[in-house]
């Protein structure tokens, strides 16, 4: 059983992980979940393969009173394995500042990866895929990633989260089922059961609000410190520090809120394989 415990002293981790995923001050807040044994139930395919999502992606069993299930990292174990995690954040509203050239997503750092040969989960918006629908496309043919959903809109599941707008609590699933609904239309095909919320902000109303999606929430515990970041070796040193077996580092594939992304991966990636780790997405994670 899941079982949800608060933890306030996550505040200051959240703020300094997602100040790029947001526009301005505020602070998340609910409860986070301890790794439950995966589990993958037959609802939980039978949903999955409904939304023409791989059916043999594992999710994770309901939380107490059937709350979304919340994933953060893999038990330690033995196993040197790691996900890194790509956040592709476009805001519903942020059409106009596209068409001016300014660039949400990052090109050369999906190259890098495929390059490296390394695996990855893109938490990907509708917004993103409606916008770039040739990458989202490529990128969900490659069996080398999968993509999960990261909203639609990027908006707020509970406020405050960071300056965004807040999703109506009525509108939350539907806003999680159009995110999936555009990656089918850009013809993505690697798309997984999974959830992260925008800000990393959410509550047990959110968790409730979401059951019906039948998705697993998926959070991270290192923290790489990429957005607005001007320096990649100084991201690349928090994240080598950070990472232990299971970890699960949160990222972003958005080139304006996140220029050193690709920079930090070319120097994480060969010192993880020198510690005698392996790189894996979210979905095998969640099997260890």
């Amino acid at each position: 059983m899941t079982t949800f415990v608060r933890r306030l002293t996550t505040v200051a981790v959240f703020g300094a992980a997602l100040a790029g995923c947001g526009s301005g001050g505020g602070e998340p807040r609910g409860s986070l979940a301890a790794p439950p044994p995966a589990s993958a139930s037959a609802s939980a395919t039978a949903s999955a393969s409904a939304a023409g999502q791989p059916a043999a992606a594992p999710t994770l069993a309901a939380g107490p009173g059937g709350l979304t299930p919340v994933f953060e990292r893999a038990p330690a174990t033995r196993a040197k394995t790691v996900a890194l995690t790509f956040d592709a954040d476009m805001t519903a509203d942020q059409g106009p500042r596209a068409a001016r050239g300014e660039r949400f997503d990052n090109p050369a750092l999906i190259a890098s990866l495929r390059r490296l040969k390394v695996p990855a989960t893109v938490f990907m918006t509708g917004r993103w895929a409606e916008e770039y629908p040739d990458q989202a496309r490529s990128i969900g043919r490659d069996p080398l990633f999968e993509i999960a959903n990261h909203s639609y809109s990027h908006h707020a599941f509970t406020s405050p989260c960071y300056g965004l707008p807040a999703v109506d609590r009525q509108a939350m699933r539907t806003d999680v089922e159009r995110a999936f609904t555009a990656f089918r239309k850009a013809g993505a095909r690697n798309v997984v059961p999974y959830f992260r919320f925008p800000g990393g902000c959410y509550d047990d109303e959110a968790l409730r609000a979401l059951a019906p999606a039948k998705v697993t929430a998926v959070q991270w515990d290192v923290v790489s410190g990429d957005a607005f970041a001007r320096d990649g070796d100084a991201v690349a040193d928090q994240v080598l520090a950070g990472v232990r077996p299971g970890s699960l580092v949160v990222m972003h594939c958005t080139r304006s809120a996140a220029p050193v992304t690709e920079q930090a991966v070319r120097r994480i990636v060969p010192e993880l394989r020198e510690r005698g780790y392996r790189f894996v997405k979210v979905s095998e994670l969640l099997k260890s």
